[in-house]
């Protein structure tokens, strides 16, 4: 098996030193997607805020999917970003980073705080494999209307479901389902989003505007 098929199976795999001709023609293609991912940022990243338009362009041009209104401030990082996959409207914050040498699939609304950083790749726990620059990358897939807080980590493989809330400075190792609020490192549910919340915005403070009428 060859070094993309092992990257999109699960597999071990090394980024460089191949042998066989077509892991090193593989090699060479990751190679060159990294290197114009890093431009395509430091572009982005240099683009004036006012100059929405180009913004736009350079994420429509690069990303997997990126066919809805789309916002990233400034001080984004990506590994390949073709690897990433917005379903929709999407917002992130100040200073993304975006580990994705697997794919990340993220759903409709979905809004990150600043420093968030999703990470499809790791490194095994066996010495010796980390010795030998040995890497694994696993699929993210995070839901719509999703609301990710500011300094959380989401790793490798993980998924979570609709509507769910990730407390500011969670690490997320395991899945999270639908309709949650969790935090923690491991984060962990903490209780469900109930009727409370149409009426509480956070803690004692009610609701005294009608967002709850809004339609799209």
């Amino acid at each position: 098996m060859h070094l993309k098929d092992r990257i999109e199976n699960g597999m071990l795999f090394y980024e460089h030193g191949h042998t066989d001709p077509v892991d090193i023609a593989q090699e060479q293609e990751l190679d060159a997607l990294r290197r114009h991912c890093k431009e395509v940022m430091f572009e982005y990243n240099h683009t004036s805020p006012a100059d929405q338009e180009k913004r736009q362009a350079l994420l429509k041009g690069l990303l997997g999917k990126c066919d809805g209104r789309v916002f990233i401030e400034d001080g984004v990082h990506m590994s390949y970003g073709c690897h990433l996959f917005l379903e929709g409207s999407f917002y992130a914050n100040f200073n993304l980073s975006v580990v994705d040498d697997a794919n990340i699939y993220i759903g409709d609304k979905t809004m990150l705080g600043p420093n968030v950083v999703l990470c499809t790749t790791g490194h095994p726990a066996y010495p010796l494999y980390r010795e030998m620059v040995a890497h694994y990358s696993l699929p993210i897939h995070i839901g719509k209307n999703v609301w990710i807080g500011s300094n959380a980590v989401v790793l490798p493989g993980v998924t979570i479901g609709d509507n769910a809330i990730i407390g500011a400075g969670s690490v997320v190792t395991r899945d999270i389902p639908a309709d949650v609020v969790a935090m923690g490192s491991p984060c962990r549910v903490v209780r469900k989003i109930d009727e409370r919340d149409r009426e509480y915005y956070f803690r004692d403070m009610k609701v005294d505007f009608p967002y709850t009428l809004r339609q799209e």
